[in-house]
């Protein structure tokens, strides 16, 4: 199964959020990708991501040093990331969006699903998965009122 979106939104059926270890992640252009915080400095966060298909992966801070933890396989920020994204798409989304568990098992643990993908370190600048993540906030300050988001006004006709 093959997402036709480019940005999955979430579907309701996540569980209690872990902001505070993972304030964002989304299913978009063919990756899960989001920004997990630092558990030791409080100003630093990773980006990471995950590609569908290949399973290349990389995480970085937002200063775009590379993580500690990279190696031969993904970080623990990686890890972190998949679980909170099968927390709030689905675990059988998820490996369907990353192209994992075709015979119809749902991967359900992120350590599971990313040895399944079997990818490398691909390097590759935060700033788009970053500035996303800084636009989502953005939306999350704003105050409730009926009617659309003014961006957002087009999607209404």
């Amino acid at each position: 199964m093959l997402e036709r979106t480019s940005v999955i939104v979430g579907s309701g059926l996540a569980g209690q959020r872990t902001v505070k270890s993972v304030p964002f992640v989304e299913l978009a252009g063919r990756r899960v990708q989001g920004v997990v915080s630092s558990g030791s400095d409080i100003e630093r966060v990773y980006v990471s991501f995950v590609e569908s298909g290949s399973g290349d992966y990389y995480c970085c801070t937002n200063n775009n040093r590379p993580c500690g933890g990279l190696g031969r396989a993904p970080c623990k920020h990686i890890a972190q990331m998949v679980d909170e994204a099968i927390l709030q798409f689905g675990a059988a989304r998820v490996a369907a969006y990353l192209g994992v568990g075709k015979d119809g098992e749902a991967v359900d643990e992120a350590r599971k699903l990313l040895g399944a993908l079997g990818g490398c370190e691909r390097k590759e600048p935060p700033g788009v998965v970053f500035s996303r993540f800084l636009n989502y906030l953005r939306y999350c300050e704003l105050t409730v009122r009926p009617g659309t988001v003014l961006e957002m006004g087009w999607f209404v006709s």
